[in-house]
């Protein structure tokens, strides 16, 4: 059956749509492109360093003010080569993209969901949800949950207010205060004495993961861990 669908829709590069070899990967001229953060990161946000300080070293932000999150982790840097399937999945359906996606997730976060107990994606509020369809987030974290066997829920963190997108925030303070507060978690027995995998797609400067890692902190997670597609290296990349 599978060689017979990839006879009748050839699998597509998810960069440039030009035919490759299996579903959900990118062509040789787009991988050659991609930058993996696959080198030295910030022991606790993961932001690369260039060059490798030693086991353990934490960046400037980290040591100046320290996340709620324990770690966070991303597969690709957010840039002109990825940018367009991320956004491909976020915001023009493109939900063929989550299974070959969700492989990266639990290939590069394999030790983040060997410590978790509860996988949770960072939640719409209902409004965007609902112009949108559906939470990208959301199918990233269903789909890596049936890939590692870890369970999902996708009500245990809500997005209670309405915030302004963050690809709007032209600076980091002002994306901390956009989502001040913005989570909650309804029940939280769901959450109290468990380790949380927040699952995103990509992170900028890290202030949504910090707002939504509080809110289960303050519900009683035990900690939360945050592994997303891509991060944002550089500010000049931080449109999304």
């Amino acid at each position: 059956m599978a060689a017979l669908l990839d006879l009748l829709f050839p699998p597509l590069c998810i960069g440039c749509r030009e035919p490759v070899g299996q579903t959900g990967g990118f062509c040789a001229a787009c991988w050659s492109g991609i930058a993996f953060l696959d080198g030295p990161v910030c022991a606790c946000c993961g932001v690369p360093f260039p060059v490798d300080p030693g086991p353990g070293t934490l960046c400037a932000p980290c040591l100046a003010r320290p996340p709620a999150f324990e770690r966070a982790r991303a597969i690709l840097a957010y840039d002109d080569k990825s940018r367009g399937p991320i956004l491909a999945l976020k915001h023009a359906d493109r939900l063929d993209l989550v299974p070959g996606f969700a492989h990266w997730l639990e290939r590069a976060g394999a030790g983040l969901l060997a410590d978790s107990d509860l996988i949770v994606p960072v939640p719409l509020h209902r409004r965007r949800l609902w112009a949108r369809r559906y939470n990208q987030a959301a199918e990233l974290a269903r789909a890596l949950a049936l890939r590692s066997g870890k369970p999902t829920d996708p009500l245990a963190l809500t997005r209670s207010r309405a915030t302004r997108s963050q690809g709007e925030m032209t600076s980091a303070k002002a994306r901390r205060r956009n989502v001040l507060r913005a989570f909650t978690v309804p029940e939280p027995a769901k959450v109290t004495g468990r380790a949380i995998l927040l699952v995103d797609d990509v992170l900028t400067t890290g202030a949504t993961a910090e707002a939504a890692s509080r809110a289960l902190k303050r519900a009683g997670a035990a900690k939360v861990s945050v592994l997303a597609l891509a991060r944002v290296v550089r500010a000049t990349e931080m449109p999304i």
